[in-house]
């Protein structure tokens, strides 16, 4: 028979354990608080007050229901008040001494079928376990921040974990309304395994001054649609407990990956905690306050946007796939005249008649006036040959990705466009200084990174190379930002910011899922329930496409030479068996 559960305790009252307190009482269930002194305890209820407060300001909570949750709730300083519970939850700092001595401290306190159950994100729940008489009732239960929201629980079994007691913890999580996954005793578990490899890379081209700590976080958010870029997301959860996450995973996983950069335990020690302490990658307006204020690192903005820019008023676009059309379609709406060079007037014709489907979807749906469509459709001037581009100020390309294809196009470029002229290449992957050192004109050669469909995403990479002018590169940022997208800049290497650090997270899934920890529908809930992601790996893998992925992760491990950038050996075999994604209806899922 399952265990009851109507009286459960919570050691430590910090911003998870208060939120844990918060889950249970909400959910009926009796709950026993417990900090380390009185002082504490003040703490932890200001917490909790502030979160129901905040609750039912919001019209999430009624004031009577706020007034009984708090009745559920009762306080203590001693561990000896939680004889009668039939779970402990303990949720005290990441540090495995401390964590022990209080599980040996349980042990002698509760009831024989009482349930222990540590909230750690990466310790190894075995070794808490076995500081207890009976480590077969000794469960993770692993809630996300804030716990109130977040609705994934990670329910990590030991090897001596007895059956009932994994099964009843499950049961509890579907009774709270969370989406409970079971794995095995590894660190990191499934998710932070996943999310803290991706933030310490991206902590790494922070380090390295590759982009700002703006342009990293915006990357992220605008082109993948991630809720928080991972340097705001490492100063939310808190260097120090980044820094012994990863510890804790390289020193068990001895992935380089996971090994952390040196600047986090550098920014530790001079007290750089993130925002409980007023100042991580961004500054605070005070402790534990989510305002960010200016520092110095933030941009200037008093310059004038267009002093010593190039003027751009016509504008040339290579190509006619989805990409090509989607910018010939962004430029033309921001009242730029465009003039489009495709292979054949089969190819002139189909952009044309695609964005006039388009526009006239937009029209259907009250998002765009006939006027408006009009003035779009004659921005756009169709053309078969590339001698049409001698006058336009910028040409950005967006044919096959196929080096020496790109390279004899901007050859051509280079002979037909009129000086000063920038040329520009949409290319995701491929080296662009190799496009730039065909020409006679390298300095005013740049990448220009659109993201697929260009018409609703946001971001635009601006790359330079190590030949393209300041000038050039500023006039591309401006050029970005007046036809409504958000530029970032970045350096010509494989991936730039986003596949960089999106490809080896795919990858590092791929890998999870190869060793059998958890199945493709356990990681792609961790990472949406758990860390809002809007898509899981899986479903962005399948919809991206596992050959276009196996491309870049090889592109990248050619770059890098990182061990951990290696193509996982299932991303190869599906590859070679013609299982592609969604689109040979067959990839990690069928369709």
């Amino acid at each position: 028979m399952a265990r009851d559960f109507s009286t459960v305790g919570v050691i430590g009252l910090g911003t998870m354990g208060a939120g844990i307190v918060e889950v249970f009482a909400r959910n009926g269930i009796d709950v026993i608080a417990v900090e380390v002194d009185e002082a504490a305890l003040d703490r932890g209820k200001g917490v909790l007050a502030k979160s129901t407060d905040r609750a039912v300001s919001r019209g999430k909570l009624s004031p009577e229901d706020a007034a009984a949750l708090h009745g559920r709730v009762s306080y203590a300083t001693d561990l000896g008040q939680l004889a009668a519970c039939q779970l402990v939850v303990e949720a005290v700092p990441e540090q495995l001494p401390l964590k022990k001595q209080i599980f040996a401290a349980l042990d002698a306190v509760v009831g024989e079928e009482a349930v222990l159950a540590t909230n750690t994100s990466s310790l190894s729940v075995t070794e808490i376990a076995v500081a207890t008489k009976k480590p077969s009732r000794v469960v993770g239960m692993h809630f996300f921040n804030p716990a109130t929201v977040q609705q994934f629980v990670e329910v990590i079994r030991t090897v001596v974990t007895a059956d009932d007691v994994f099964s009843d913890v499950k049961a509890l999580a579907e009774r709270l309304e969370k989406k409970p996954v079971v794995v095995g005793d590894k660190a990191g578990f499934i998710a932070n395994a996943l999310l803290f490899g991706y933030l310490n890379h991206a902590v790494s081209m922070y380090e390295q001054k590759y982009a700002t700590r703006e342009d990293l976080d915006a990357a992220m958010r605008f082109g993948c649609g991630l809720p928080m870029g991972p340097l705001a997301l490492m100063d939310l959860i808190g260097l120090d407990t980044a820094y012994e996450i990863l510890d804790t995973m390289y020193h068990q996983g001895r992935d380089r990956l996971h090994a952390p950069s040196p600047i986090i335990k550098q920014m530790v020690n001079a007290g750089l905690k993130g925002r409980k302490s007023g100042r991580g990658f961004y500054t605070y307006a005070s402790a534990g306050s989510s305002q960010v204020v200016p520092d110095a690192q933030t941009p200037s903005t008093e310059a004038s946007e267009d002093a010593g820019l190039a003027k751009i008023t016509k504008v040339g676009v290579v190509g006619s796939g989805t990409m090509a059309t989607g910018i010939i379609e962004v430029f033309a709406k921001a009242g730029y005249d465009v003039v489009y060079v495709a292979r054949g007037q089969d190819k002139v014709d189909g952009v044309l008649a695609s964005i006039t489907k388009g526009q006239a979807r937009m029209i259907e749906r009250g998002r765009l006036t006939q006027e408006a469509a009009d003035a779009v459709l004659a921005k756009l001037t169709g053309s078969t040959t590339r001698e049409d581009l001698k006058d336009v100020d910028i040409v950005v390309e967006a044919i096959a990705e196929d080096l020496a294809i790109k390279q004899e196009l901007f050859r051509d470029l280079d002979r037909i466009c009129k000086p000063g002229a920038i040329l520009a290449t949409t290319t995701s992957s491929l080296p662009i200084i190799q496009c730039a050192n065909v020409t006679s004109r390298p300095g005013d050669v740049i990448g220009m990174h659109f993201f697929n469909p260009a018409q609703i995403m946001k971001l635009v990479e601006v790359v330079h190379t190590v030949a393209t002018d300041p000038a050039v590169v500023a006039t591309t940022v401006a050029l970005s930002r007046k036809v409504g997208k958000v530029p970032v800049q970045c350096g010509d290497r494989s991936g730039f910011i986003v596949n960089a650090l999106l490809f080896p997270y795919l990858n590092d899934a791929i890998r999870m899922l190869e060793a059998h920890y958890a199945t493709a529908d356990e990681i792609d809930t961790a990472m949406k329930a758990g860390c809002g992601y809007p898509m899981g790996p899986f479903e962005l893998l399948d919809v991206v496409g596992l050959d276009v992925s196996l491309a870049i992760q090889r592109e990248l491990y050619m770059e890098f030479r990182e061990p951990g950038f290696a193509p996982a050996p299932l991303l190869e075999h599906m590859v070679t068996a013609g299982y592609l994604g969604r689109k040979t209806k067959r990839g990690f899922r069928t369709y």
